[in-house]
């Protein structure tokens, strides 16, 4: 993984390829490249559908290699929702075969000049850009499908489906699983949609004869795997909790810690929250012949993933994580599993972000175009977007759109980016990441559910502002950092419980690189990824006023506490200052 491939779009005779050497970006890697890369080389201020813009798609420092949880890859641009810096991470088998094909990152340059849409086929024996207008419009699924049918089912597949195509800010970047199917998406941000200014429908990826990457210590670095692989799997929830519920496990929890965002963030408990919980989707997907405990790329052992069959025992979609069960459930006053997973699958074919979606239906019943808990009318929404009629194209570009539109006063966003699964009244570290985040409202961006709720590296009260700039801070600094390797971020529950983990996890990074890593060296790379999104997101405009939540955080009380969102504004303008 020693090379960068750029990818000319709008080259004067045609799309065209070419290699050059890491330069400046050697050693980067996951969101540390794509990070890198957008902030040197495209204009803070340029449109981010037009020419200047680029598209980055970088595996992680460790991807291709024998790591565990290494098949995480990072999706960067100027984001066409928020109108500043994006990493949208990503599982999938994507990482591992670009890294193995020797590449630490693919970027997609110009616009191209004709109306021909394309694909993009990566190889050891070279790069083919191929105009292919039969693939237009096609869903994520049949797209894949024709892929397969023209080069077997050994290669792995980067897409856009229609919302992508039609550029819309909710568009994700679909990659596919280890059964070749585009359930792992790049959601947040509209990458789709820049990947489909590019005019580029899908990269093929073949990494047939190919050897996956070798550590410089292979020894130590054999020695720090296996305890690392040791440390995921004793502990509770990466070795019990998430493979046997997936993420959805959080679903009960978050609702008995009074945090679910309901009916559009009116309350903190939904009524039906046991009907859509981590525990009954496990027990319908093993009713109907289904699987848990599935990994999404090869060499995960945590398998929070799954395939969830219809009544028919037909396929339907993977497991549904918790904050798309939340997003089309709870949020949209929703308690059918079977429709969710609908939503889910709809959103995979369309390529749109979940999250982005079922906040924004929230805010569309809100508005009156559906009643909450009209799963019905949920999907028929959905089908607007996959239409592109006038109102899904409304819909597609997200909640703050739609609720200028619809003049709805419950939006929640920060930065034009939906906020995910918890309620920042309830849980208010997780509020300073939202508010705070370089990316929009992220719960990824620093996770401090571990803390507030979870009990994990700590424990800081939900319900107080105390201690949760600094909650915040050090996860981002950490997740950051975490985002570049190519490692799962679910590791982070056993890296902070467990100390003997977590200097395996930096052993490991040490002695694959071959330099002599410390937990310092880690929050270094984390802050200096955290200084070029910052720099650039500066440079695109953005000051301090930015990094706020809503006001109804800070107005309407959530019930069951009864609490606002209380950290001060000018604390939240001492998270970066480190």
């Amino acid at each position: 993984m020693d090379k960068i491939l750029r990818i000319n779009m709008g080259n004067e005779g045609g799309p065209q390829a070419s290699e050059e050497p890491m330069g400046d970006y050697a050693g980067l890697g996951g969101r540390g490249m794509t990070s890198a890369i957008i902030a040197k080389e495209v204009p803070p201020l340029c449109h981010p559908l037009g020419k200047d813009n680029k598209l980055v798609i970088a595996p992680g420092i460790l991807s291709g290699s024998h790591a565990a949880q290494s098949g995480r890859a990072s999706v960067g641009c100027k984001s066409p929702l928020t109108g500043g810096i994006k990493e949208a991470n990503v599982g999938g088998q994507g990482a591992q075969v670009l890294a193995r094909l020797g590449y630490a990152a693919v970027v997609l340059e110009g616009k191209p000049k004709d109306d021909n849409l394309y694909k993009v086929v990566i190889n050891k024996d070279g790069v083919e850009i191929i105009p292919d207008n039969s693939l237009k419009m096609l869903g994520n699924y049949d797209l894949i499908d024709n892929i397969k049918a023209e080069y077997g089912d050994k290669v792995a597949c980067i897409s856009i489906g229609p919302a992508g195509e039609m550029k819309m800010a909710a568009a994700s970047v679909a990659f596919t699983d280890m059964e070749q199917r585009p359930t792992r998406h790049a959601g947040r941000g509209g990458v789709g949609a820049v990947m489909g200014a590019k005019g580029v429908k899908v990269i093929v990826l073949d990494d047939t004869g190919m050897e996956t990457r070798s550590p410089k210590d292979p020894e130590k670095f054999k020695a720090a795997n296996k305890v690392f692989t040791q440390g995921l799997k004793k502990h509770p929830i990466t070795g019990e909790g998430l493979p046997s519920f997936g993420t959805n496990i959080l679903t009960n929890i978050v609702n008995e810690a009074g945090a679910l965002p309901t009916r559009n963030f009116q309350s903190g408990r939904f009524d039906g929250a046991g009907n859509v919980s981590g525990e009954t989707q496990s027990e319908i997907m093993k009713s109907r012949g289904g699987m848990v405990a599935h990994g999404c790329h090869k060499g995960c052992v945590i398998r929070c993933s799954g395939i969830y069959m219809d009544k028919d025992g037909n396929y339907l979609t993977k497991r549904t994580e918790y904050e798309t069960v939340w997003a089309h459930g709870p949020n949209c006053g929703i308690d059918d599993m079977d429709t969710i997973a609908m939503l889910d699958r709809l959103d995979d074919d369309y390529g749109l972000d979940t999250i982005e979606m079922g906040a924004t239906i929230g805010v569309a019943m809100e508005a009156g175009l559906a009643k909450f808990g009209d799963g019905e009318g949920a999907i028929n929404l959905l089908k607007e977007v996959g239409k592109g009629t006038p109102l899904g194209r409304i819909i597609g570009n997200g909640a703050a759109v739609t609720g200028k539109v619809f003049g709805v006063e419950r939006v929640p966003v920060v930065k034009g980016q939906s906020l995910p699964a918890y309620d920042p009244r309830s849980v208010q570290g997780i509020g300073v990441t939202y508010a705070t985040s370089t990316m929009g409202a992220d719960h990824t961006a620093g996770y401090a559910v571990t803390a507030n709720v979870l009990n994990v590296g700590g424990s800081v009260d939900p319900l107080k502002p105390e201690g949760q700039v600094e909650l915040s801070r050090n996860l981002q600094i950490a997740t950051a950092a975490i985002d570049s390797t190519g490692m799962c971020l679910f590791i982070a529950f056993a890296i902070l419980d467990q100390e003997d983990t977590f200097n395996a996890m930096v052993d490991m990074i040490g002695a694959f690189t071959g330099q002599d890593m410390t937990a310092d060296d880690v929050a270094a790379l984390g802050k200096k990824i955290l200084e070029y999104e910052r720099d650039f997101n500066t440079r695109a405009g953005f000051t301090k006023k930015h990094d706020r939540l809503p006001d109804f955080f800070k107005t309407e009380p959530l019930s069951p506490h009864n609490v606002t969102f209380e950290v001060k504004d000018e604390d939240l303008d001492q998270v970066f200052n480190w």
